[in-house]
């Protein structure tokens, strides 16, 4: 893994632990895409992707990444935690781009059940940002 990388990575950990939504904003790119679970789509710019994040960080209970690779600027980690009682796993596939921020985050989860948990929480609350940025 790079030293770059390696960077990325601390500072990643570090935001996620101390849900710092501050620095989480600074290491995602202006035109970060994320493609979430419950969402076709794919959610576009800093603003959205940061308050889902933001939503999402401070939802999931006992979040911990538990395995990690890397190829380049391809990041996959490995996740666990609890929504609503219900467990969930995880893989966060991220890219980064050339200044180390996040250029692309996919989010894949299972199981279904924690999924939707999940979805139920964040669906009114991103509904409610929208609404206000339109």
């Amino acid at each position: 893994m790079s030293p770059d990388t390696q960077l990325f990575l601390d500072r990643w950990h570090r935001i996620v632990a101390e849900r710092d939504l501050a620095a989480l904003r600074e290491i995602l790119a202006a035109d970060v895409s994320m493609g979430a679970p419950p969402y076709w789509p794919k959610l576009e710019g800093r603003d959205l992707v940061c308050h889902l994040l933001g939503i999402i960080i401070h939802t999931i209970e006992d979040f911990s990444y538990r395995r990690e690779w890397s190829s380049g600027a391809e990041l996959a980690l490995e996740f666990t935690g609890r929504v609503k009682g219900l467990d969930l796993q995880g893989i966060d596939l991220i890219t980064l781009n050339a200044e180390n921020q996040v250029a692309n985050l996919d989010v894949l989860m299972r199981p279904l059940n924690g999924v939707t948990a999940l979805r139920d929480v964040v669906a009114p609350q991103m509904a409610e940002f929208l609404a206000r940025s339109s």
